[in-house]
């Protein structure tokens, strides 16, 4: 079951105070960017944080859980959807703990024949 466009939208506006937000869609599901920084997963209407030490700080008893087969465990969220104010200092938590996204490289031009 893939994500619904409505929940990235719930999701969009329940974490507007978390900063630069935007989602993208990907191989049917969806990453979150907080910043240029992919923050989190939302895979089957579920949204899973990248577990950095600031995230897991937030959450008393953190849920690990991968968003799907094969991937690392994730902070998986579900009582913070419903504050927003919690649901943004998650989501910059996570965002501070990562690096910079490498600069796009520029495009080369492609041969005319």
């Amino acid at each position: 079951m893939a994500t619904e466009a409505r929940t990235i939208r719930f999701l969009l506006d329940q974490a507007a105070g978390a900063g630069a937000l935007s989602a993208r869609r990907m191989f049917g599901e969806y990453a979150l960017y907080c910043d240029g920084k992919v923050v989190a997963l939302v895979c089957n209407d579920t949204l899973y944080l990248k577990p950095t030490p600031g995230a897991q700080a937030l959450v008393p008893d953190p849920q690990f859980a991968p968003p799907y087969p094969g991937a690392k465990p994730h902070l998986q969220i579900g009582d913070a959807l419903d504050d927003p104010d919690a649901l943004a200092r998650l989501i910059r938590a996570v965002a501070a703990d990562l690096p910079p996204p490498a600069p796009k490289k520029p495009r080369t031009p492609k041969a005319t024949r």
